[in-house]
């Protein structure tokens, strides 16, 4: 893929070096293209920034827990995703173990990458685009992007606006599945070359995230690779409900109600049992030290927040009832009625030692070139 280069830019439209391109590098040019929202201001890169692990790196007014529109006004109610090794959550599907898996946003409303990659654009809170034919009309704009979608996708690809809209999405998810996003070199994967040394406390969390028995960490972020990946990227890719509570913070100022219930994979098309309400998609712990605030929500700023949180299900002990970012008790869950206390109440309570431990593991998965972004 040498055509592909990083950018430290993550509005500006990446202008390809050449007027001949792969479906990856015409991808490239689309994802930096801030023409493809309504007032031009917005790409894909804007919320999914390559210099900030493929997460959104703006304030945007509410401490980075969602994302801003196109329109410099409207907020979302859910977190950005990074974009970084999404290539690997596997089609949406139900699994064998009857338990939903798969599939891309937070809760697999789209099945694969190209269909993420289509539901920005259009959308009235994000980039805004009143349909498909205005995003195409944007494209036909480019003289170098008509020659090249009709190269790559046929000559008369403008003819029909839903498969030329198609068609960027599929560019834009090949350029997404190169190793620009899944680079595979972290500190963990380098010890595991042998080429880095963990710390003491560094291979302290690695003990007890890979035990069985002192951590529930291997419930859901599993301990072997996906089909399609050789290394691990931590994470099943199974709903799960674990007892987040509203961010009443980015209510207050983004217009959804505040007693809105976001009923996670139940608001996924596809799924109508009720038993599935309140459940997101375990996603993968690849950078998760610098692609904050977490939770599908982005209620909880710090990374050993989150540690704490999951903590809270299996300690008596009065302190690790305190959210420490609050300083008042753990807000109760968004959706109490499906919690999955099995899987939450394994393993026993966690001294501040293995609590730091295991932060300081969870910051060598961090990919090589964000690794200045570590405090």
């Amino acid at each position: 893929m040498a055509g592909l280069i990083m950018t430290g830019c993550s509005t500006d439209q990446t202008a390809p070096a050449k007027t001949s391109l792969s479906k990856a590098e015409l991808g490239q040019a689309l994802y930096f293209d801030t023409n493809l929202s309504a007032n031009r201001t917005q790409s894909c890169a804007t919320c999914h920034a390559p210099e900030a692990g493929f997460a959104d790196p703006r304030d945007n007014g509410v401490k980075g827990a969602v994302s801003l529109g196109d329109d410099g006004k409207s907020l979302g109610d859910r977190h950005a995703p990074s974009a970084a090794y999404a290539m690997f959550s596997p089609d949406f599907q139900l699994g064998k173990n009857g338990i939903y898996k798969g599939g891309q946003f937070h809760d697999g409303r789209e099945n694969d990458l190209a269909g993420q990659a289509g539901g920005p654009p259009t959308n009235p809170i994000e980039m805004g685009l009143t349909s498909k034919a205005m995003a195409v009309t944007r494209l036909q704009e480019n003289p170098i992007y008509v020659d090249n979608f009709t190269t790559l996708y046929g000559s008369d690809i403008f003819a029909d606006s839903d498969k030329a809209y198609a068609a960027m999405a599929d560019s834009i998810a090949s350029f997404e599945r190169t190793e620009l996003f899944a680079p595979f070199d972290s500190k963990y994967d380098r010890f595991l070359k042998g080429e880095a040394e963990l710390t003491t406390e560094e291979e302290l969390g690695r003990t007890l995230f890979f035990s069985q028995q002192f951590t529930n960490c291997n419930l859901c972020h599993q301990l072997k690779p996906n089909p399609g990946a050789e290394q691990e990227t931590f994470s099943n890719y199974e709903y799960r409900n674990i007892g987040v509570p509203v961010n009443k913070a980015v209510r207050a100022v983004n217009g959804v109600a505040a007693d809105h219930i976001d009923h996670g994979l139940l608001d996924n098309p596809a799924v109508n049992d009720p038993n599935q309400d309140g459940k997101f998609k375990t996603p993968t712990l690849r950078n998760v030290a610098i692609t904050g605030p977490y939770m599908h929500n982005g209620v909880f700023q710090d990374l050993r927040t989150v540690v704490l949180f999951y903590n809270k299900y299996n300690s008596r002990s009065a302190k690790r009832q305190i959210n420490p970012e609050t300083g008042e008790q753990w807000a109760a869950p968004e959706v109490p009625q499906t919690l999955d206390m099995k899987e939450l109440e394994t393993g026993p309570a966690l001294n501040d030692q293995r609590i730091d431990a295991l932060v300081a593991f969870m910051k060598t998965l961090t990919d090589k070139r964000y690794e200045h972004m570590l405090r």
